[in-house]
């Protein structure tokens, strides 16, 4: 990224129970990642809904971030599955809307995945501001 441009604004759908834990991990072990990423918890990253993903494009965020529990999640044995179907469809939607579908992204980080997360987030904000 130049220093010139300011960091491109990514939202995280991170999961209370499997996700989470790692991203405050990677903060009280001062793992850097861009300033510019903000996080909302939700139970199950199967929940999350493409109406949302779209509003955060619409409030200003450059990139969505779901950090899905993979095979971890209390809730379901499906969930990831479940979740990439929920990226497919809003990836349709993307394109419908003149989105670029790379501006949205899905990962499985289990709760001591901090260096995973951090490398996903660094990734993804040098892609946004390409």
């Amino acid at each position: 990224m130049e220093n010139n441009k300011t960091a491109p604004k990514i939202l995280v759908f991170s999961t209370e129970k499997i996700s989470d834990p790692a991203i405050d991990l990677a903060g009280l072990l001062k793992k850097h990642y861009p300033a510019t990423v903000y996080s909302i918890i939700v139970p199950c990253s199967s929940a999350v809904k493409p109406k949302w993903i779209l509003h955060a494009f619409e409030q200003g965020f450059d990139g969505v971030f779901i950090a899905a529990d993979g095979s971890d999640c209390p809730y379901s044995e499906t969930c990831t599955e479940n979740t990439g179907k929920i990226v497919t469809k809003t990836h349709e939607i993307m394109k419908q809307k003149g989105i670029e579908p790379s501006k949205l992204k899905m990962a499985a980080i289990c709760s001591v995945c901090t260096d995973p997360f951090v490398k996903h987030m660094k990734t993804f904000a040098e892609a946004l501001s390409a």
